[in-house]
């Protein structure tokens, strides 16, 4: 869909600079009742494309295309950027905040999906899926072992980070037995039988390790060469949150020499990764950054993105407002 036309004559504009979705029917409906026109205007991440297709909208509203100071400075009646998703690392938010341009994201979507992309991440590594799926397709078929696993009834489950995500993470998790949960989240209140831990102690002791903190500069490379020395032989590294949080070259370092079991990926540092040599290693179970998708996920997105510009539209605070003044 291109440039959508419907009530043309409407002064108010709010530029979508990503495509990717089947419909766009939400945003126009929500949109049009505000009195406000809907244009889909792809940029492919490019900066320049994305200040010309949005310098006059009143909301631009951005998946993966970055918006840095020169973009942001260059909006001339922008109100709001708003976010398709939760992280808004591609969004300078301390140059919008200089122009008072609210940013907006949506927290509350996708919650179930990538949960369970954190856990089926975690079995596809404990259960060597990857490796025994490839033996099946090339002909081979061995019931002997051909690297080793392990239950996980016993052992002890790591969340870094206990937002929406990593709660529900450990909800589905539950039936596993782990006999310890370890939580590094200084801020987040922990239900009963959980453990808050540093980062270190989480990485030291923990057997399966899910990664849901928020990146920016603080948690850029929070999993580095040194914490991941710290893992056990039986540690199982998952991530579903941002590629940032972890340090690729270390732990394909660990990856190639056994020195953790294995680890699930869904985010990568840099997106797309291309041919990475991550890829080359039988213990590393990827994805491409669809923990969040599901059908019921994306119209929730992108109705709720929808709203949160509507409400700006009307004067009105965006809920998940989050460079206040």
């Amino acid at each position: 869909m291109s440039d959508s036309t419907q009530g043309g004559g409407l002064a108010r504009l709010v530029v979508a600079l990503d495509d990717g979705y089947a419909s766009y029917d939400q945003e126009e409906a929500v949109l049009a009742a505000e009195g406000a026109r809907f244009a889909l205007r792809p940029c492919k991440r490019d900066p320049k494309r994305a200040l010309d297709a949005a310098r006059e909208a009143d909301v631009v509203l951005v998946r993966e295309s970055p918006l840095p100071r020169e973009v942001i400075e260059g909006l001339s009646r922008c109100k709001a950027i708003v976010r398709y998703g939760i992280g808004v690392d591609n969004i300078d938010q301390v140059a919008a905040s200089e122009r008072r341009i609210m940013v907006a994201n949506v927290p509350d979507y996708g919650t179930d999906e990538v949960s369970s992309q954190a856990v089926a991440l975690a079995l596809a590594v404990s259960r060597r899926l990857w490796l025994h799926d490839r033996e099946v397709r090339e002909g081979r078929w061995s019931t002997g072992v051909l690297q080793p696993m392990f239950r996980l009834r016993g052992r002890t489950l790591g969340l870094v980070g206990f937002g929406r995500i990593a709660r529900m993470t450990l909800e589905k998790f539950a039936g596993f037995g782990f006999a310890r949960v370890l939580v590094n989240d200084p801020r987040a209140e922990l239900p009963e039988g959980v453990e808050r831990a540093d980062i270190d102690t989480l990485c030291a002791e923990s057997d399966v390790i899910s990664l849901h903190a928020p990146f920016n500069a603080q948690t850029r490379h929070l999993i580095n060469a040194e914490r991941i020395a710290r893992m056990k032989p039986t540690a199982i590294l998952v991530n579903t949150a941002r590629g940032g949080l972890v340090h690729t070259d270390a732990l394909y370092d660990a990856l190639a020499a056994r020195r953790i079991l294995g680890a699930g990926l869904d985010v990568f540092e840099q997106e797309p990764p291309g041919i990475h040599k991550l890829f080359s290693l039988d213990n590393v179970v990827v994805s491409n950054h669809m923990g969040w998708y599901s059908e019921e996920a994306m119209r929730d997105l992108q109705r709720k993105t929808a709203e949160e510009a509507a409400r700006v539209l009307r004067g009105e605070a965006p809920l998940n407002w989050l460079n206040r003044w």
